[in-house]
């Protein structure tokens, strides 16, 4: 396959890339200084379940109970993430019944069996929803009340990929979202994100209290709706609606590494998820995502990417706090003459054999 030819200008560097609004710091004297934070959002808690991956990692732990929840706060992590349905006269999205789905998986009062939960894989077959740490299935109020209370919460509104939602369904199910958040959600940290490009702009209309971001395939995946096609679109329903960030599938930033620096620019944030499968010589690396790969996230944090969505949470935390480390030295002499100096120490330590990969990794992204 002939690699496609990207222009040096179009790369991000550090001299273009523009910091995340999301994050800066205030001294004392008023002086304020943007601290680079890359940040760690734990995929449906401490890691989505791949029920046929040999990775027993991807089996550990429920996804989206408060058992992983919890079990992802346990590391330096700023956000978990989880799908969240609407529900409207006691129907969810699914159009079950809520009560009926509460009777799903295990029960939270003893002597009770629940009924089995199944999958079905990209593949189309039908696998039986078993883990080695199972738990109950949780409302969004029950995660509020019950996961420790200083870690954010990146709230995915979830809608059907392939349905027209007309205005008042999609302002009945955020009003029953948003009482839940503003009942519950206190000093917690919270972030809206849907792939719902009407959702979006309505939640940002109906609060302003959180940050709304648009999530987007950037063009990895086609839809009927222009503006889930592509980056480019992504960034003018921010601009147009007043969000205040976009999640990316990680293939459509390589694809276009241009756009991070009108991302950027424009003081959008951006964060990534999603896989992105390789094999190269030596190790095989192609069983996990792309945001998984720690030599992979700091390639995603040295062109501006501003934090990943991730399923092997410890792993990715102990890189991330490899190569973003907290010393920062600030000359007080500087400062008293409003010239503050800021010197960020952020080179990871990798072996040759890393840095190899890495390098090896380049083309294969700019061919996908």
């Amino acid at each position: 396959m002939a690699l496609k030819v990207v222009h040096v200008s179009d790369i991000p560097s550090f001299d273009t890339v523009q910091e995340s609004p999301l994050y800066s710091t205030r001294f004392s004297n008023g002086e304020e200084l943007n601290v680079p934070k890359f940040a760690v959002i734990g995929h449906r808690g401490h890691g989505m379940n791949a029920l046929q991956s040999i990775d027993r990692r991807m089996r550990a732990i429920k996804e989206n109970s408060i058992m992983s929840f919890n079990a992802a706060a346990n590391f330096p992590i700023d956000f978990i993430e989880f799908d969240v349905q609407g529900i409207v006269f006691e129907k969810r999205i699914t159009q079950l019944c809520l009560s009926e789905f509460l009777t799903y998986g295990p029960q939270r009062e003893g002597g009770k069996d629940g009924k089995v939960m199944v999958r079905k894989t990209k593949d189309g077959k039908i696998v039986q929803w078993e883990v080695e740490q199972d738990d109950a299935l949780c409302t969004l109020e029950e995660a509020f009340l019950n996961v420790e209370p200083s870690l954010g919460f990146n709230i995915e509104l979830k809608f059907d990929d392939h349905i027209v939602y007309d205005q008042d369904y999609l302002s009945h199910v955020l009003k029953a979202i948003l009482k839940v958040v503003f009942d519950h959600a206190k000093d917690r940290p919270i972030i809206f994100s849907t792939f719902q490009p009407d959702a979006a702009s309505l939640v940002k209309k109906l609060q302003s209290t959180y940050p709304v971001f648009f999530l987007t395939e950037g063009g990895c995946e086609i839809y009927e709706d222009e503006r889930r096609n592509s980056l480019e679109e992504a960034l003018k329903l921010c601009l147009e609606n007043g969000l205040q960030g976009i999640v990316s599938e990680i293939k459509a930033v390589f694809r276009n590494p241009g756009v991070v620096t009108k991302i950027k620019e424009s003081e959008i944030s951006l964060l990534t998820y999603g896989s992105l499968k390789y094999i190269l010589s030596g190790p095989l690396y192609d069983m996990h995502e792309f945001c998984n790969v720690p030599e992979a996230v700091y390639m995603q944090h040295l062109i501006g990417i501003d934090g990943v969505i991730v399923d092997l949470v410890q792993e990715i935390t102990e890189a991330v706090a490899n190569f973003i480390t907290s010393a920062v030295i600030v000359h007080e002499e500087g400062l008293i003459e409003g010239m503050g100096k800021l010197q960020l120490h952020s080179n990871p330590k990798f072996s040759q054999q890393e840095l190899s990969f890495l390098w090896k990794l380049i083309p294969h992204l700019i061919q996908i």
